[in-house]
């Protein structure tokens, strides 16, 4: 019995048909198709059951579905010459007692191979057990489980004849669809490990890691974590005795060439892992990621005529293995082959371990050691003898004191290293150490791996200094994995940068990786534990958010930021009425002459920044209405949102305080009182930073008065003044108890459902 299956999508009243070329499939006579059924649950696939006599045909029945209205009219599935079409071979009806499933695939997606296979077994070589040979055991995905050969015997079941007719041996395939690393490495010691093999055969894909379909970011991590997951598999290979032999990346029919030029990479770099590759690229790839054609049956598998070329590429001499030699393999895999390369007479000595990517200083004398890159002996001993991959390479014992990573470049050690006396440091290659699921992004420069639930590590393997911060969308949801809390490093607690603050949403603080680092970053408390202060700035002009940018303790903009604010009393007046008439059109209006939209409710507010090149403000100012509409709504949530949630609010206002009602205290008595209001006790600052005598503002509640003056113009015409300026504000806000070990840092888009009054 044949079930000829295939996934069609219908509307209403429309059926799919079969017709070809044996009576039981019509003959060709499209009014005695084999009518289809199918399900709620297994929609959009139909299928039917035939019972196809070998009498009927020759040894090849050939086939095409049609698409039937309510009226019974029919649409051929393709009008070209070529038809599907199955062989018939009398030996496979007399082994199969079950119904044999024919997975044609997508209608209209006419196969230049046909794929079946038992409905309820799977293709396995019978084992001998007396055998003398080897014992063979492949863990991969689909494809290695033969998926869309026919009967699933696909590249694993022609090499699993071969070698037991050739050597002896014992295959067995413990594969599973949709296989990734992660999934397999879970697997391993259920499946592989119990059958006590001689060779572990590794047969996965960037397929399965979703490298076709994630965004573009995220493809470098998926990359990553492939090549980390095969790593950890060969490791897990070799502890439990036996020989790692690797399968190659191979094309999908989705590929773009940025994939093709990742998956080359990958796989350049699984031929320097030391382990064989059995390479199938040269034979099934088109030149730009994808199979090539006539080979593939959809865009992740291959055919049987695509399993034949991938078999056929497999050297056999990789299984011609006796006992005694395997016995040796399995002796040295078992005891990690760490030797040295380096030694003096005093005490100093490096030694590696090829195999696990480690390397191992040793200084039992009672000097200290630098080693930094013009130490030409030892860089030159590691060149020729380490074979060290490119990277970052962390201490596995952390140390007060000593640097926690160093930097590989071109097998050489490029940072540089003071080694304390009686020390014995091991250092592994960063993403060696951590499984798949522990990388939390990675884009190639920069990776986050998560040790545990209260450590992570901050990888920057490029030569910039990495800027993170809770703009940066990806990394902040990678980082929701973690437990929310205050992280630190332990290493280096006083340096600027170096407090993470993940909440519920993830990152919520910014974060520094100097180039070629590793950052280890601790759990210290909970966010309530910690009084986070938000600065928000309350004008005159842009001096505040110009001398935060350069401290780099500036995030998403708020209302105040890009306006100029004269009048006090306006600031007053907009924060007590919400700010909702500040960017009201009723109220703006454009001056040709100044360049700026000014205010006529708020007669001393103007925007200078709100006109674009494109706008005709003078004859049409509605794109700028909306434009400002957008811009201040956003500005205006995040001044509430951050009002609301942090624990303390320094508010910040820069320029002369003018008068109110003829009185100079007045304005200041005015704003305080207001913001005191919107504070609903919570604990408040006005910061005030103007060239005026402090006796102005002398015992005025939560004020706090510096005479000084920054001119944004002046700092825009001068960066030594702007930088000269920042470092005034920097000493200010240190004096108040604010860092970067406290701040609060506003999201740029505010959380929907959050009350803004």
């Amino acid at each position: 019995m044949y079930r000829f299956q295939i996934s069609a999508y219908t509307q209403t009243g429309e059926s799919i048909g079969l017709v070809g070329s044996t009576p039981a499939l019509g003959l060709w006579d499209i009014t005695k198709c084999v009518h289809l059924r199918t399900s709620g649950d297994r929609y959009p696939l139909w299928w039917t059951d035939i019972d196809i006599q070998e009498s009927d045909c020759q040894q090849r029945v050939e086939y095409k579905y049609v698409r039937l209205d309510a009226n019974g009219n029919a649409q051929w599935e393709s009008l070209l010459d070529t038809n599907r079409w199955i062989p018939i071979d009398s030996s496979d009806r007399a082994n199969t007692p079950n119904t044999i499933i024919v997975d044609d695939g997508a209608f209209g997606y006419l196969q230049p191979y046909p794929f079946a296979y038992i409905q309820q077994s799977a293709v396995r070589t019978p084992l001998d057990e007396e055998s003398k040979g080897l014992k063979i055991v492949v863990i991969g995905s689909s494809v290695a489980l033969g998926h869309k050969a026919w009967f699933l015997k696909g590249w694993v079941w022609l090499l699993a004849e071969a070698l037991q007719q050739k050597y002896g041996h014992k295959l067995v395939n413990v594969s599973e669809v949709g296989a990734n690393v992660s999934r397999t490495i879970a697997r391993f010691p259920w499946f592989v490990t119990p059958e006590q093999p001689d060779i572990v055969i590794i047969a996965l894909s960037l397929g399965n890691e979703g490298l076709a379909y994630c965004p573009p970011h995220e493809r470098r991590a998926v990359q990553r974590r492939f090549e980390n997951g095969l790593q950890q598999l060969v490791k897990m290979t070799r502890d439990i005795g036996a020989i790692p032999i690797l399968g190659g990346v191979y094309p999908n029919g989705d590929y773009s060439l940025e994939h093709y030029s990742l998956i080359r990479d990958t796989h350049k770099r699984m031929l320097s892992w030391g382990v064989p590759v059995l390479n199938w690229l040269a034979a099934v790839d088109d030149g730009q990621g994808r199979w090539k054609a006539g080979i593939s049956f959809d865009p992740a598998h291959p055919n049987t005529v695509g399993h034949n070329l991938m078999y056929q590429q497999i050297d056999h001499h990789l299984f011609d293995i006796d006992k005694d030699a395997l016995a040796k393999d399995k002796q040295r895999f078992q005891q990690p082959n760490e030797f040295p390369i380096y030694f003096d007479n005093e005490g100093f000595h490096v030694s590696v371990c090829i195999e696990e990517k480690r390397l191992r200083i040793v200084n039992s004398s009672s000097y200290s050691y630098t080693i930094a890159p013009y130490w030409q002996e030892l860089q030159t001993a590691l060149q020729s003898k380490a074979g060290l991959i490119s990277g970052i390479y962390i201490a596995k014992n952390i140390q007060p004191g000593t640097l926690p990573f160093l930097a590989v470049e071109d097998g050489a050690i490029a940072t540089t290293i003071n080694i304390p006396p009686n020390t014995d440091l091991e250092y592994s290659a960063a993403f060696n150490l951590f499984s798949p699921n522990n990388i939390l992004f990675d884009d190639g420069h920069l990776g986050i791996l998560q040790a545990d639930k209260q450590h992570l590590w901050i990888i920057n393997e490029s030569d910039n200094e990495y800027n993170i911060q809770p703009m940066w969308t990806e990394v902040c949801n990678a980082l929701k994995a973690m437990p929310s809390g205050v992280y630190e490093d332990p290493l280096y607690p006083d340096v600027p940068f170096r407090t993470m603050m993940i909440g519920k949403d993830g990152l919520e603080s910014r974060v520094k990786a100097p180039p070629k680092s590793a950052v280890f970053f601790q759990y210290k408390c909970e966010l309530s534990d910690i009084s986070r202060v938000a600065i928000l700035p309350l004008g005159d002009r842009c001096a505040v958010r110009m001398m935060l940018y350069k401290m780099e303790y500036d995030g998403p903009a708020f209302p105040f930021d890009l306006t100029r604010t004269t009048n006090i009393a306006d600031v007053a007046d907009a924060i007590e009425n919400g700010f909702d008439d500040m960017w009201n059109p009723a109220y703006l209006h454009y001056s040709p002459d100044a360049g700026r939209i000014y205010h006529s409710k708020w007669s001393g507010l103007s925007f200078a920044h709100e006109v674009e090149e494109t706008d005709d403000p003078t004859n049409d100012m509605s794109p700028v209405h909306e434009r400002m509409r957008v811009r201040y709504t956003a500005r205006s949530e995040r001044f509430w949102y951050a009002l609301r949630h942090c624990d303390k609010v320094l508010f910040v206002r820069t320029g002369i305080s003018d008068a109110y009602g003829g009185k100079l205290r007045g304005g200041v008595i005015d704003l305080v009182n207001k913001l005191q209001k919107q504070c609903q006790g919570k604990p408040f600052h006005l910061l005030l930073l103007s060239p005026q005598s402090d006796d102005e503002f002398l015992d005025i509640p939560n004020v706090l008065h510096y005479n000084v003056e920054f001119n944004p113009d002046r700092m825009y015409d001068d960066l030594g003044h702007w930088m000269y300026c920042t470092e005034v504000m920097r000493g200010i806000l240190k004096s108040l108890g604010v860092s970067s070990k406290n701040l609060f840092w506003c999201p740029p888009k505010i959380p929907k459902g959050w009350e803004t009054r």
